[in-house]
């Protein structure tokens, strides 16, 4: 009893520790776990707690050393399966980070990992909407963006050697309890060794190549598909699909056609996944744009992840984090819909503190405050540089607004005595 209190212990030390870096280059972080107490966890490989397969192998929810785990099984006689063993043991041993999943140990007997259990299963069964589970809002779909250029970044920043995940796509971004995203799944990745320096050899130079590309078609760099060279920037084009995704809902094939003509067109709100809520039009612009800009054939003229991508990323985080928990407007039945010029074109609610921005347009003070803040020096409606960052309240628009609820207050009581007659 005393041993396995101490292995407890020691397990949740190391999980904690874990926690609290987030990365430590050449430390091995890997526990190892015997055939035995990987069939305990999972009541002898229940059927019924199968939570996945593939062609890897199966994936078990399980309780190791107190704390429920999911153990994914690889096919042990495949060269593929021991590869991918190696690799994920070798990358996900060795770096930490919020939303990386985490490796909390393997068994080389049975050729299992063993991860952290994370309930809210695959982003791609989220946007499916799986089992009746509620649709993601816009602000967990922006964060969810966020989160993936902040691993991406940390993964293409691996020192001694980057490392590129490739093979990135919904089905491998997992949720946790509070939908807080986590990439896995690293056992196609690769350690890339640069022959060049700078930033532009990042996007050039041949960092890694194979004659059998892997991954999902749909997801992938195409000049990797037809040369079999990896760079970074093949993962900027693997998340400038899921950008798209997330915006629009659709599949993945042939999303940036789609999107382009819409933009064209000038019906991009027509083609945003309504089950997100109102996205605010101006953040889905730039998000439109952007995952076109990742999602370009040619890999040098997509963007760059540390600098431009998350330039425009950032900010579009801060403002989706202000209307978090906030009751979005929803017209009720018995209610007409607020006037347009009644809505913040950043938050798309009804406005309660209005004021005039440089660029003439009118905001709710704590949308265009927050949008400044974060280090905008241009207008949210039309993208041009402002002449100040000075704020002028609308007060004849808010007495214009203060007038319009009073009024919808006063029919609401009337309404609802002709429902009781």
């Amino acid at each position: 009893q005393q041993e396995r209190d101490a292995a407890v212990s020691e397990s949740q030390d190391l999980r904690l520790k874990n926690k609290q870096r987030i990365s430590m280059p050449g430390e091995d972080l890997n526990t190892e776990f015997s055939s035995y107490e990987l069939e305990q966890a999972t009541r002898g490989f229940d059927q019924e707690l199968k939570i996945g397969e593939g062609g890897f192998g199966s994936v078990y929810k399980g309780t190791l050393r107190n704390t429920t785990v999911a153990i994914k099984l690889l096919h042990p006689h495949s060269m593929q399966g021991q590869s991918e063993f190696d690799q994920e043991i070798a990358v996900l041993s060795r770096v930490r980070h919020p939303n990386l999943v985490t490796l909390i140990g393997s068994c080389r007997e049975a050729f299992g990992l063993v991860y952290e259990f994370l309930p809210k299963g695959s982003l791609e069964d989220r946007l499916a909407c799986l089992n009746n589970t509620p649709p993601l809002t816009w602000q967990v779909r922006t964060r969810i963006i966020y989160e993936m250029c902040s691993a991406l970044s940390f993964l293409h920043s691996n020192k001694p050697h980057p490392i590129v995940h490739g093979d990135l796509k919904p089905a491998n971004i997992l949720l946790d309890a509070n939908f807080v995203s986590k990439l896995g799944d690293f056992g196609i990745c690769r350690l890339l060794i640069q022959t060049n320096t700078g930033a532009a050899a990042a996007a050039t130079t041949r960092l890694y190549r194979t004659t059998t590309p892997k991954g999902t078609f749909a997801y992938m760099d195409p000049e990797f598909l037809t040369t079999g060279e990896l760079t970074p920037r093949s993962d900027v084009y693997s998340l400038g699909i899921i950008i798209l995704r997330l915006l629009t809902g659709k599949p993945p094939q042939k999303i940036a056609e789609v999107v382009e003509d819409a933009i064209e067109s000038g019906g991009l709100h027509s083609i945003l996944d309504p089950s997100a809520g109102s996205w605010p039009f101006v953040q889905a612009n730039q998000l439109a744009h952007l995952g076109l800009r990742c999602a370009e054939m040619s890999r040098r003229r997509r963007p760059d992840l540390a600098t431009d991508v998350w330039k425009v990323v950032e900010p579009l985080m801060k403002a989706a984090s202000l209307t978090a928990g906030r009751p979005s407007f929803v017209a009720r039945p018995d209610d007409s819909p607020p006037p347009s010029y009644f809505v913040c074109p950043i938050f798309q609610e009804e406005m309660n503190d209005p004021h005039i921005a440089a660029d003439g347009f009118t905001y709710e003070a704590e949308a265009i405050k927050g949008w400044l803040d974060s280090g905008h020096d241009t207008s949210p409606m039309t993208n041009l540089t402002l002449e100040h960052r000075e704020l002028i309240p609308n007060r004849a628009l808010r007495s214009a607004i203060l007038e319009w609820q009073q009024q919808r207050q006063r029919h609401q009581p009337q309404e609802e005595d002709d429902d009781c007659t």
